[in-house]
């Protein structure tokens, strides 16, 4: 009797010490106390060119380093604008320049950038080959001149091409990681009805982590130094302001053949909502 007396006491000491390392550290129960607050957005409820203090223009027909083919314009409600609801941003078959295509590219450059944060873009693509749209993120550091790419630094938060529909591509690019070397720290996969439907593509983006969700259901995670990864900046650039871009490219290294029957094409965006945590 004094034996399992002794031995349900053992027992009930042992439940306890596990329920006592059940709780979370101190610092993960800060981080899960810690709210996203908005503090950056554009909802398109207005009607006409995209919002002046809110959005830039980058505009020509340089290739951009892709040998893509369109013409970017600037203040054309052809190639982007606001219905009142969502953002439109329309590829043309259309000669500008050199090239036989118009379309347009729209950033935040001087305007908002941020160090670490959660980007969340609703968006629906265009189909058909030749398209490439994209959401992504560049630093102050290679407009300034501080930085060349691929030094600076780059974050695809979404990226598809026509040529393989409904394939969704998330990448990181580096110094040492990129897809110049095909090193880029990168994930894709097919979702459904990316044409038809919005989703909602969104990376977040800490001092060691960035972590790229669709629908709020992660599609992938990557950490600083994973893998064996180098963790400095030729390895992991992403520890410094960062602006947002918003394009429609058009053939190009990537992009491909371009099927000219396809023309208008358009991605559309409902909103875009920026937040960083409370502290």
């Amino acid at each position: 009797m004094k034996r399992n007396i002794i031995f349900q006491i053992v027992i009930l000491l042992i439940f306890i010490s596990l329920g006592c390392n059940r709780t979370a550290p101190k610092n993960q129960q800060k981080e899960d106390n810690e709210t996203w607050n908005l503090v950056w957005s554009d909802e398109f409820n207005y009607k006409g060119l995209p919002d002046s203090t809110k959005w830039n223009y980058e505009t020509g027909d340089n290739g951009w380093g892709n040998n893509e083919k369109e013409y970017y314009m600037e203040k054309s409600l052809e190639n982007s604008y606001s219905d009142g609801d969502k953002l439109h941003i329309v590829a043309l078959h259309k000669d500008m320049g050199h090239s036989n295509y118009t379309s347009a590219k729209l950033n935040t450059y001087q305007i908002f950038s941020l160090q670490y944060g959660k980007i969340e873009v609703m968006a629906k693509l265009p189909a058909g080959k030749g398209t490439w749209p994209a959401i992504w993120m560049l630093p102050e550091s290679l407009i300034n001149g501080t930085e060349e790419w691929p030094l600076c630094g780059e974050i695809d938060i979404m990226e598809h091409v026509g040529k393989n529909p409904g394939f969704i591509h998330v990448s990181l690019h580096s110094k040492l990681y990129n897809h110049v070397l095909n090193t880029q720290i990168t994930h894709f996969e097919k979702i459904q009805d990316v044409f038809g439907t919005f989703h909602k593509y969104s990376v977040e983006w800490s001092k060691d982590s960035m972590v790229f969700n669709i629908d709020d259901k992660l599609f992938y995670a990557t950490k600083k130094g994973e893998d064996g990864r180098i963790s400095t900046n030729e390895g992991w650039p992403f520890d410094k302001p960062y602006y947002l871009i918003l394009n429609l490219a058009i053939g190009g290294n990537w992009g491909g053949e371009i099927d000219d029957s396809i023309f208008p094409v358009e991605m559309q965006v409902d909103y875009v909502r920026i937040y960083q945590k409370n502290n």
